[in-house]
């Protein structure tokens, strides 16, 4: 058998050492088996082992992230932007009615003298 995997040059590595492994420490062969069955079925359907299909979806995760973290970033921004618009806009309303009573506070001092 070890000689059919170097004289074809078929070393499919990382599927025999997960289940090596696990024979290994554990002694469950039968454990070892369902590993490379699974892992077999699963480089069936996606074209990859386990390993890579699970770095992929660990890699997707992460942009995925880091996308949320820069959309979150910017909504930030924004809400900031907007709220520095808003202090000035009541700031500026505020001093529109301080000056209105005032007028009209100069103006009955002016009509009762």
């Amino acid at each position: 058998m070890v000689s059919f995997f170097f004289l074809t040059g078929f070393v499919p590595l990382a599927s025999i050492i997960g289940p090596g492994v696990t024979v290994l420490t554990s002694g469950n062969i039968y454990k070892a088996t369902a590993q490379f069955m699974i892992d077999q079925s699963i480089k069936k359907k996606t074209g990859k082992n386990s390993l890579m299909l699970v770095k992929e979806e660990i890699d997707k995760q992460n942009q995925k992230n880091k996308f949320n973290d820069e959309l979150k970033q910017l909504v930030e921004k924004r809400i900031k932007i907007t709220r520095k618009k808003l202090d000035n806009q009541n700031l500026q309303k505020l001093i529109k009615k301080r000056i209105k009573i005032t007028r009209s506070i100069i103006n009955l001092n002016n009509t009762t003298q």
